[in-house]
């Protein structure tokens, strides 16, 4: 599966990112770790709701919003199968709570700050993508295990 990848989309998102990411910082003191975020407006409900749904909601209006805005969606691929969305969703939510937070959390937040945890997180859900990729996109050929 191959996907389309456009350098100004990824810089301009990118940059969208890290302010709203300094912006949550700067005017409430929080980390922009999805994850965190949203376990604040799941019951028992957290302090600074009101600005994790705000920034929960504009999670889930940026793909219509954008969609206006240029009037179609960019092309995705998800699977079909119901199985291993499944796992992979179990995956990622132990994942983010075996790790004390999520990418966001980590790779942009704890990254930014410096923090030895959030790296050692990052390169570690690096390190398990990529080994992903390599598995799902070259199978047992790439091992000289077959074709």
């Amino acid at each position: 599966m191959e996907t389309e990848f456009t350098h100004i989309a990824s810089v301009i998102g990118g940059m969208m990112i890290g302010a709203a990411s300094i912006w949550l910082y700067l005017a409430n003191g929080r980390i922009a770790g999805i994850s965190g975020l949203v376990s604040r407006i799941l019951p028992p409900v957290g302090n600074g709701v009101t600005v994790s749904v705000a920034f929960v909601a504009g999670l889930l209006l940026a793909a219509p919003l954008f969609a206006l805005a240029t009037g179609g969606l960019p092309q995705q691929t998800v699977s079909s199968n119901i199985g291993l969305l499944v796992v992979a969703e179990l995956l990622v939510g132990f994942g983010s709570v075996f790790g004390s937070g999520c990418t966001s959390g980590h790779g942009v937040c704890g990254l930014g700050r410096l923090s030895p945890r959030s790296l050692v997180a990052t390169l570690t859900f690096m390190a398990t993508a990529f080994a992903t990729v390599l598995v799902l996109r070259h199978g047992s050929g790439y091992f000289g295990l077959g074709a």
